[in-house]
């Protein structure tokens, strides 16, 4: 393990998980630079708020800029020259991307072929893709392992993971490119998107509406908590790989490896918040994987990721912000 680099650009550092991961970042006392172009799909103002909640913690560049704009960034890159860049900027969430697949694709492909570039022209040293637990599709093989090839995304967003996987592979193989694809499973926690079912459950259950449950409530997630997520995009940040013949290109699942059934899943949020929830059953939605579980025995082999919050503590954490963040008439 090695210390992290000098200096870290930081795409989409004003959401959920860049703003977590940024604050680490600087409690470590990396330089860093944050590019978030603090789009619509949720609140702006939430982004900005997240922006200050990390300048609470230390200094860092910030730039609103578009991954998709390559001249834009071709000159933050020339300002910044980053040793490593960890790029979590992207379009998220199913359901939305079979709404507007072009969209998906002009963001979480294009632009990533545009970071991939800048990285080859101005050398940085390590490149960390934000990816996705939907790349593995409605697969029946679990735990799902980073060794399960087999992958068939059933939704425009989880292809547009996939194929920005296959861009980091493909830079790493020509151009010794050290890349490291993290595929993160159904992260939860403070500052979580409104879009998410964690945050939109417990929004309805405070205001006493009903929760839209779709399907019989078997299907299975695995919730990992956003301090174990940074905790492994650390550990990936300083990883070395030991044979240096071989592709510089690695793949890791950031999970909790203990799925939970969206039935269990509101019973947690109903002793969390200590409010009763008014289920509303729904046909299963398109797009959506029956389950998703994470096997991580590689991440804690190499990375030394071992993920420790378990679901009713975590909730509780996320309850607890979710009532001093956002204002809440109770019925």
């Amino acid at each position: 393990m090695t210390l992290a680099p000098d200096k870290v650009l930081l795409t989409g550092g004003a959401g959920f998980i860049g703003s977590h991961l940024a604050e680490a970042l600087l409690r470590r006392g990396t330089p860093l630079a944050i590019v978030d172009n603090l789009n619509e799909f949720y609140s702006p103002a939430r982004k900005r708020a997240n922006l200050e909640e990390i300048r609470r913690v230390g200094q860092y560049e910030f730039f609103e800029a578009d991954i998709r704009d390559y001249a834009q960034m071709h000159k933050l890159f020339n300002r910044v020259r980053p040793q490593a860049v960890i790029h979590l900027a992207a379009l998220a969430g199913v359901r939305p991307s079979i709404e507007q697949p072009l969209e998906y694709e002009r963001v979480n492909v294009a632009g990533t072929a545009n970071i991939l570039e800048l990285c080859r022209e101005f050398q940085v040293r390590k490149l960390l893709f934000g990816s996705s637990s939907s790349v593995y599709g409605a697969t029946s093989v679990a735990p799902f392992s980073e060794d399960h090839f087999e992958l068939r995304p059933i939704s425009p967003y989880a292809a547009t993971k996939l194929s920005g996987e296959l861009l980091c592979y493909t830079y790493a193989h020509l151009y010794r490119l050290s890349t490291i694809c993290l595929r993160f499973f159904t992260v939860y926690g403070p500052r979580q998107r409104p879009d998410l079912a964690i945050h939109k459950f417990t929004a309805l259950i405070e205001a006493g509406k009903p929760l839209p449950v779709f399907g019989d409530g078997s299907m299975g997630r695995d919730y990992t908590y956003v301090d174990d997520i940074v905790s492994g995009i650390l550990g990936a940040l300083a990883y070395e790989p030991g044979d240096p013949s071989r592709v510089p290109f690695e793949v890791f699942n950031l999970g909790n490896s203990h799925p939970v059934k969206l039935a269990e899943l509101i019973e947690h949020l109903e002793r969390a918040t200590g409010r009763r929830a008014i289920r509303e059953q729904l046909p299963l939605q398109p797009g959506d994987v029956p389950l998703t579980w994470a096997d991580i025995s590689k991440a804690g082999r190499l990375l030394g990721y071992q993920p420790k919050t378990q679901i009713a503590e975590g909730l509780k954490h996320f309850i607890a912000w979710y009532r001093a963040a956002v204002p809440v008439q109770r019925s």
